[in-house]
């Protein structure tokens, strides 16, 4: 691979820039931005790098923007700027577990890491970015509520179910769970797990799994295998949005691999439009 100079740590004297970045399209970017927005530019605090690419618009504007931290989010840039965020990723060993975002960014920078990073475990390449800026369409399930804390042990089997059937690993893997049951603790505790249980077990869940100013990134839509194909999913994801639109003023969105014929149509009858196209590369 050709190497180019060029993307440089961002900074605090910066955050303005980045900013002004990431607005340019808020749903896509919900990921980096609800970070931003709490930790401002600082690694330490935004628990990851974000990365600038060398050229910049007459306007100062940053001409490509990714995030590398658990997760490696390409979030802008032309070509140019995917190849210089490749050469900086290259400099040290792979640290994130996925590389996620616009479809065209991480697509094009997988094309530089492929060599050295691969093979992937999978690539997603097609994963319909979706939004819902109004009520939706489908009545929403009144019985899906926030998880409490003292239901956390009766909610992880659930988030676990999800997380293997998604992404085809066990989440308790490597230290016998205890990362991802903090995270999980972290998303109830924060009022951003949802459930429907029925007879103390769980039926429906979803999470908000990303809340910036603007946007609430719905993640980890997850029916009991015994209910699935009663309209559960749909209620359930429309009561999520419900909350997101008209209690906290947001855009709904998520997204969803292609190939999931069935949870795009429900998404799509609770009014949810394609908006954009990620992709995911799973390590």
């Amino acid at each position: 691979m050709l190497r180019v100079a060029g993307a440089r740590l961002l900074d605090d004297r910066d955050y303005p820039a980045v900013r002004a970045a990431l607005g340019v399209n808020p749903v896509a970017n919900c990921m980096v931005s609800a970070r931003v927005e709490i930790a401002g530019v600082d690694p330490w605090r935004l628990g990851g790098e974000l990365w600038g690419s060398d050229g910049r618009e007459a306007n100062g504007a940053l001409d490509g923007l990714c995030f590398a931290g658990p997760n490696m989010v390409p979030l802008s840039g032309g070509h140019a700027a995917i190849r210089s965020f490749a050469d900086r990723a290259l400099r040290r060993s792979r640290r994130c577990s996925s590389v996620v975002g616009p479809s065209e960014q991480v697509l094009g920078l997988w094309d530089e890491l492929a060599v050295d990073w691969g093979p992937a475990r999978e690539v997603r390449a097609e994963q319909p970015l979706m939004a819902l800026e109004r009520q939706p369409d489908v009545l929403p399930d009144r019985l899906v509520r926030p998880v409490r804390p003292d239901e956390l042990e009766r909610y992880l089997p659930a988030a676990v179910a999800m997380f293997t059937e998604e992404v085809g690993v066990d989440p308790r893997a490597g230290d016998g769970g205890a990362g991802y049951r903090a995270r999980v603790a972290e998303l109830i505790a924060g009022g951003r797990a949802f459930a429907r249980f029925e007879d103390g077990e769980v039926v429906f869940k979803a999470e908000i799994g990303a809340l910036s100013q603007h946007v609430g990134q719905i993640q980890g839509v997850w029916v009991h295998p015994d209910r699935r194909g009663e309209g559960l999913g749909a209620a359930g994801t429309a009561a999520i949005a419900s909350r997101l639109v008209k209690g906290m003023g947001r855009v709904a969105s998520l997204y969803v691999n292609s190939f999931n014929t069935p949870a795009l149509a429900s998404y799509r009858k609770i009014g949810f439009r394609q908006v954009g196209s990620f992709a995911t590369v799973l390590f």
